[in-house]
């Protein structure tokens, strides 16, 4: 007997501590999500698909003696690597639900993180939960004030979890809503441009109608004018 199965979110964790890193892992596997972990927020940046790293062969000049022809591969961080003329592109290969990320990283902070992920278009929608082992009210005011959905205090528990399932049906949400919008958007858009083009049809036909009713008209000589005229004044008496 097969049973269905629930859809499973995916969660990018960040910690540049390898023992909370794996702590975190463990407790959201535990509660059955899905699990990328990686140590710095410059990382988690490139997983995103916010770094392009373009890179250029120093012996080559450009344009002479590199392949003219791309070539795609896909590696085991989960992204498209593609290589034109010697430039190398990321293209992120993965859906990311919800992002928990420490805030005390050395490079990138968990709060640089989380603002450069609400600075973009693309993932702005996605949640972003800190984690802290320091219960400072400033900084977990100016993260909520920036868009983080949760601040947890470390160590985090499994009991801590179940707040993020809330935030990730919520992020969902507002990406359905955004599709809506979009697709709403598009068939208005469409149904006034055929009105429109109906309307301009109409009016065409009944022009060309119109021209052609005047040229037969004037087409007619005087005398059959006259006669077609005579006709309907009889007409007009007889009724």
């Amino acid at each position: 007997m097969a049973v269905a199965t629930e859809t499973q979110f995916h969660v990018l964790a960040v910690d540049d501590s390898i023992i909370d890193r794996k702590l975190i892992e463990r407790l959201l596997r535990i509660s059955s999500f899905q699990v990328t972990a990686v140590e710095s927020g410059s990382k988690a940046l490139e997983l995103l698909g916010l770094r392009e790293d373009l890179k250029s062969p120093p012996s080559a000049p450009p344009y002479q003696n590199v392949s003219t022809r791309p070539s795609f591969n896909l590696n085991f961080e989960g992204f498209l690597e593609i290589r034109v003329l010697g430039l190398l592109f990321f293209i992120q290969e993965i859906d990311v639900n919800l992002v928990i990320t420490d805030y005390s990283m050395p490079g990138m902070t968990g709060y640089d993180l989380l603002r450069k992920i609400k600075e973009s278009s693309a993932l702005k929608d996605i949640p972003v939960v800190i984690m802290s082992s320091e219960n400072v009210p400033s900084r977990i005011n100016r993260c909520l004030e920036e868009g983080a959905e949760e601040f947890l205090l470390k160590p985090v528990k499994q009991s801590d979890m179940n707040k993020l399932m809330p935030r990730i049906l919520k992020g969902k949400s507002k990406e359905n809503q955004l599709e809506n919008n979009i697709n709403n958007g598009f068939c208005t858009v469409t149904c006034e441009n055929t009105i429109t083009d109906n309307m301009k049809s109409s009016t065409n036909s009944t022009n060309i109608s119109g021209n052609k009713r005047k040229a037969m008209d004037e087409g007619f000589s005087p005398e059959r004018r006259k006669a077609r005229l005579s006709s309907s004044n009889w007409q007009c008496c007889d009724i």
